[in-house]
């Protein structure tokens, strides 16, 4: 499996179940826009800067709902959540999407907007790779990012939706979330397999195209 990060909460994950991009944006957002055929998209929320499908080559299919959903090799668990701490009252509901490819556990956590309940937990189950948002503003913050990585014990915490200096709005910088901890490792990319998960382990900050 190989992670690359467009920028907010879009990667493009490379698999033996062909390119899967999450919670593609469009152009206002200030990242480039990725320009390559694709073959699934998820989408965590019905928001501009995350539902932007419309713009991706290669007519993809489109997962943006919970449930349970089956591409091949590839197995996505859709969870409910909320864009808020209030039950989404005030941005809406939010689902987390874990896919399931290579014998390896990815969790895509959206604009989640609260620590997770029990329920969420064991709906998610295992996780290898967490890609966690860490801004605030609108999403979790960086003490509750920690909180909800503690709660779910990925080997791998890739951090997302934070302030960079090409985003078109202000969130918090990454520093917030990554200062909580001893270590974390740059890369471009992560090529990662089950057999070498636990070298790749701890926080991994991509880099975006542009960036």
């Amino acid at each position: 499996m190989i992670i690359n990060w467009l920028g907010h909460a879009c990667f493009v994950i490379e698999s033996s179940a062909g390119k899967i991009i999450t919670d593609p944006f469009d152009s206002q957002l200030g990242y480039q826009q990725y320009r390559q055929p694709v073959d699934i998209a998820t989408v965590s929320h019905q928001h501009w800067d995350h539902n932007a499908v419309q713009t991706l080559q290669g007519n993809p299919a489109v997962v943006s709902e919970a449930g349970q959903f089956e591409f091949g090799p590839l197995k996505i668990t859709g969870v409910e959540s909320f864009h808020d701490s209030h039950g989404g009252q005030q941005r809406g509901r939010n689902i987390i999407f874990k896919l399931m490819v290579e014998d390896l556990n990815l969790v895509h956590l959206g604009d989640l907007g609260h620590v997770l309940e029990p329920s969420q937990i064991e709906a998610i189950g295992p996780v290898d790779i967490l890609l966690l948002p860490v801004g605030g503003v609108y999403t979790i913050d960086a003490n509750q990012a920690k909180t909800v990585a503690e709660q779910l014990q990925p080997a791998v915490i890739i951090p997302m939706h934070y302030k960079t200096r090409h985003l078109s709005f202000e969130l918090q910088p990454l520093e917030k979330f990554t200062g909580q901890f001893d270590k974390t490792v740059k890369k471009p990319s992560l090529k990662v397999t089950r057999s070498d998960l636990r070298e790749a382990a701890g926080v991994v900050v991509l880099d975006y195209p542009g960036g």
